[in-house]
């Protein structure tokens, strides 16, 4: 098998690996021939949340080639923090930002490959070229060991299934829906009630013995879905004001939440009482250079 790219966009990269890297220490990654996917499995101990995403080829890498015997697919499972140690450190500094990365103010290429370190193991390979303005060249290569999957694991790897959800509605912007999260957390020992209605209204509320905290948005858009169940009931025939709602880990939302980073727009899907969905596109909807989807189940399944 073979693998080699070159990445363009380090920056977006980063962004993509920063917003699963919190969810599990490790991570599979299927490069196929017009797609990469990124996927966390869930973790009982981590309160179950995964992570299947599809990011286009071409909205990352050029020059991507790949070659295997399952169909030109290569799935390999490897360290979330590693990756993103790896990728960082060809990464320019933010603006205002200073750096002690060598390649941050030079013009730098880095290549990623699939290849075997001097010990004959699988290691993905970063080779880092930067040419300053003083015309000087510097080359390093990190290398990060892999698992190549064998056919037996990746035919365990099965998106979750789920019934169909029963509203959709396009999220605020992820960031100041982190912050309002981050205040609830101090009462969200039970959970944080997430609930929406086909009237673009969107409900976040903490219950304790003492209290109940609501926070509440209007006017926001629900957009139209696929449906899985072509046959189910028409939408538009329900109440649109009754609300649908999930009660999750606090602890879940907040990983979720990290994935503010790259989000540009953001629809949550909630399956009453099972779980919730929600994918964060990579760009516009209509052109996106992919989707992250998070799968947060039920805290327990008390009505909401």
């Amino acid at each position: 098998m073979r693998f080699r790219a070159n990445i363009e966009h380090v920056d977006s990269f980063i962004k993509i690996v920063q917003s699963v890297e919190k969810l599990q220490r490790r991570c599979t990654i299927q490069f196929a021939e017009h797609e990469m996917r990124i996927i966390c499995t869930g973790d009982a101990s981590e309160g179950g949340i995964q992570v299947w995403s599809q990011i286009k080829v071409d909205s990352l890498f050029t020059e991507y080639r790949i070659q295997s015997h399952s169909n030109n697919e290569i799935t390999i499972s490897l360290p979330t923090d590693g990756l993103l140690v790896a990728l960082r450190s060809a990464a320019a500094p933010t603006s205002g930002q200073s750096s002690s990365n060598a390649f941050a103010t030079a013009e730098t290429h880095v290549i990623m490959k699939l290849a075997k370190n001097k010990d004959r193991k699988s290691v993905l390979s970063f080779e880092i070229s930067s040419t300053n303005s003083m015309g000087r060249t510097m080359n390093v290569v990190q290398q990060l060991l892999v698992d190549v999957a064998r056919h037996a694991d990746i035919d365990r790897l099965k998106e979750p299934m789920c019934p169909e959800p029963d509203v959709h509605i396009l999220l605020p912007p992820l960031a100041k829906l982190r912050t309002v999260v981050d205040r609830l957390r101090p009462l969200a020992n039970n959970g944080i009630s997430f609930r929406a209605n086909h009237a673009g209204e969107l409900q976040l509320a903490v219950t304790t013995e003492s209290a109940r905290v609501e926070i509440g948005w209007t006017g926001l858009t629900n957009p139209p879905m696929a449906s899985q169940n072509p046959d189910g009931d028409d939408p538009d025939a329900k109440d649109p004001n009754q609300m649908h709602g999930v009660l999750v880990s606090h602890k879940c939302l907040l990983k979720f939440l990290s994935s503010h980073v790259v989000s540009t727009t953001t629809i949550a899907c909630i399956c009453e009482n099972h779980c919730m969905i929600l994918y964060v596109y990579i760009g516009n909807v209509a052109d996106a250079g992919g989707v992250l989807t998070f799968y947060i189940p039920a805290q327990f399944d008390d009505p909401m």
